[in-house]
């Protein structure tokens, strides 16, 4: 399954009030697992950038100035996500409306709503109640994002990637038994199947030492035909 994390920084918050995208940043994954190709492109707004837009994410006039304008590379970004890929983005419904007036403009195809999977939903639906930005959520999941300091498309791609996983599960939402193709052949009865390994260190006890003499008083209260002496 090919999955595409992307962001944009804008000149505001309205397309209909003439607010432009002015950079896009996109992480492929492939199977849950970011593959290393990804888009970036900054895009000449055709306009001034407000001082308030600035603040955020460092995009000013003259630097744009000489930026490809999004009509010149729409065509580009749309074959990069492809026409069947999820669309995972922090707060969809704010970027998909800024996509999708740039590509009215220039004429292009649109983007179907339902490909984008909003990580913000996500968020607020497994931690209700709590801080759902993408700064809150490399805190809750001690994820690095130290070099975050302006809004940037496609770093905030990549650190939403890693946010993204975790709250699907993890790198290995399926618990890693799903095939993975090696490009060897393996099968039942293949010296080449598949088999567990140890772990190279046992995973700490969970129970406290409290719990431990507790559960040792059980057991000698029942004896020594207690189950637990066969795993001493």
């Amino acid at each position: 399954m090919r999955e595409i994390v992307l962001d944009t920084e804008t000149t505001g918050f309205e397309p209909e009030e003439g607010h432009r995208i002015v950079e896009i940043g996109a992480v492929e994954l492939f199977n849950h697992m970011p593959t290393g190709n990804t888009y970036h492109q900054y895009i000449n707004p055709e306009r001034s950038m407000p001082q308030e837009a600035f603040q955020v994410h460092g995009l000013g006039d003259e630097f744009l100035s000489d930026k490809p304008k999004f009509a010149q590379i729409g065509l580009e970004f749309l074959e990069f996500i492809g026409t069947d890929s999820v669309l995972v983005i922090h707060n969809a419904r704010f970027d998909m409306k800024f996509l999708n007036a740039e590509l009215r403009w220039a004429g292009m195809p649109l983007i179907e709503d339902q490909r984008a999977l909003d990580t913000l939903a996500m968020a607020r639906r497994k931690f209700p109640g709590s801080p759902a930005t993408l700064d809150a959520l490399c805190r809750r999941f001690s994820i690095d994002n130290s070099s975050r300091t302006l809004h940037g498309a496609l770093l905030d791609s990549e650190i939403l990637a890693e946010v993204y996983l975790e709250l699907i599960g993890g790198r290995q939402p399926g618990f890693g038994l799903q095939p993975v193709d090696t490009g060897r052949k393996s099968g039942v009865g293949s010296q080449e199947a598949w088999r567990p390994k140890p772990r190279p260190e046992p995973l700490p006890p969970r129970l406290t030492a409290e719990e431990t003499e507790a559960h040792a008083a059980f057991v000698a209260k029942i004896g020594e035909s207690a189950i637990w002496h066969r795993y001493d």
